[in-house]
């Protein structure tokens, strides 16, 4: 055999950095479709989650009725980074329940007037009466998040916050106040996911501001402050439950159901509901249809 030249050389070694290229390419194409399939695999099916969601909310209804009946006071705190999925898990809570007994309080920015109060007083103003359930879409957590992180409150404010914090909570505890506390963990991929997502989509633009946008800038501000918020108010008496929650409907049902554990309820006793026949009454005459005015009917 004669020796090869270092044209051929060079050309053979080409041939083969070209192969082994193509190669990590195939088996990085072929991974990022294995690890996509797992990914929606493992995503709760719809049909499964709709038919788990329906028997739950029939005991959200079952639960409601029992601290109605019984006069209890409960309420829940939904924390969490933005976008983890607490007003979609609240949504979910409430969509088949009396407003005057299970109320959300999502509270805005606070007055001047608010400011130059007592931190905590104008959530107590919203803590439950005899026969409710508040859910707190955000709560006095803001000053150990938000606040915090975005200097919205000075170092003084935000230290005696998590001293007063588990104080405060064992008062409304005494006072016989079922309190929970759940804390939405997302990550940062899949949070960036739902913003652009909100961003797209013009029913859901109004889910994001400006803040939440700052909020992608600050994330190991946001995470420390939430590690920090834990050693403090993570206490036995009110302790943090985490709800993972990349997967939105694995999170709902998840939560849902760890909520109906916490508070033990039973069927509360019904008298049977029977319709009356319609009154009749033929002396009355209704005016002519033609005087009222309609909707068009357009579909």
């Amino acid at each position: 055999m004669g020796h090869k030249s270092s044209k051929q050389k060079d050309e053979e070694e080409q041939d083969e950095a070209k192969k082994f290229k193509k190669h990590k390419v195939e088996k990085a194409e072929s991974l990022n479709i294995l690890k996509k399939e797992e990914e929606i695999n493992s995503k709760l099916k719809k049909k499964f989650y709709e038919e788990e969601l329906a028997k739950l909310q029939i005991e959200l209804v079952k639960l409601q009725e029992w601290i109605k009946y019984n006069g209890l006071r409960a309420m829940v705190l939904f924390e969490g980074r933005d976008a983890a999925g607490k007003g979609g898990t609240i949504k979910r809570i409430t969509e088949t329940l009396n407003p005057r007994v299970v109320r959300v309080v999502a509270l805005g920015v606070p007055t001047e007037k608010e400011k130059s109060q007592w931190y905590f007083q104008r959530y107590v103003a919203h803590l439950p009466a005899a026969g409710e359930m508040v859910l707190f879409d955000r709560s006095w957590y803001n000053r150990a998040g938000v606040e915090r992180v975005m200097g919205f409150c000075t170092e003084t404010e935000y230290w005696d916050f998590l001293r007063s914090c588990p104080n405060f909570e064992n008062m409304l505890i005494r006072s016989g106040i079922i309190l929970i506390k759940y804390w939405f963990s997302v990550s940062d991929k899949e949070q960036e996911r739902r913003f652009i997502q909100r961003i797209n989509d013009p029913t859901r633009r109004w889910k994001i501001s400006p803040m939440d946008v700052d909020s992608r800038s600050k994330w190991v501000d946001y995470s420390k402050a939430k590690d920090d918020m834990f050693a403090y108010t993570d206490t036995k008496q009110s302790p943090w439950f985490v709800v993972e929650a990349d997967d939105k409907r694995r999170a709902r049902l998840n939560c849902i159901t760890h909520l109906l554990g916490l508070i033990k309820y039973k069927d509360v006793p019904r008298e049977k509901i029977k319709l009356p026949p319609l009154e009749k009454e033929k002396s009355y005459v209704r005016p002519p249809m033609s005087e009222q005015t309609f909707v068009p009917n357009k579909f």
